[in-house]
C-alpha cells in the first residue's frame, strides 16, 4: 500500500480563482449595509471573472472588518492603516472605490 506524499499545489498569487472559488468569495462578502452591498455586487459584476487569489486576500481581509468600517474605508472616510495596509487591500479597496456603489456597472 503506497501513500500519496505529494505535496498539494498551491495556488500563485495571480493565478485566477475557479468559479466555484469566486461563488464562495462572493457568498462570504454579503454584508449587512446596503450601502456595502451595492459596492460589492458592482465590484462582482465588474471583476469577478478576473479576480485573482491575491485580490480575493484583499477582499477576504476587508470583509473581516464592521459594515460601518468598510464603509468608511470605501467612501474614503478614512484610510488604511496598520495591518490593514497592505498591498492586496490597497488593491481592491481601489477597485471598490471604482465600482461606484449606486451607479450600476456598465457591461
Amino acid at each position: 500500500m503506497s501513500e500519496d506524499t505529494s505535496t498539494p499545489v498551491l495556488p500563485e498569487p495571480t493565478d485566477l480563482l475557479d468559479e466555484r472559488e469566486r461563488a464562495k468569495l462572493h457568498w462570504r462578502s454579503r454584508r449587512g449595509l446596503l450601502e456595502n452591498d451595492l459596492y460589492i455586487e458592482n465590484f462582482f459584476a465588474l471583476y469577478g471573472a478576473s479576480i485573482n487569489w491575491r485580490q480575493a486576500q484583499g477582499m477576504t481581509t476587508l470583509m473581516d472588518l464592521a459594515d460601518n468600517d468598510l464603509l468608511d474605508l470605501v467612501l474614503a472616510r478614512r484610510e488604511l492603516e496598520g495591518p490593514l495596509d497592505t498591498e492586496e487591500v490597497r488593491e481592491v479597496l481601489g477597485m471598490l472605490r471604482l465600482s461606484g456603489g449606486a451607479a450600476r456597472p456598465r457591461a
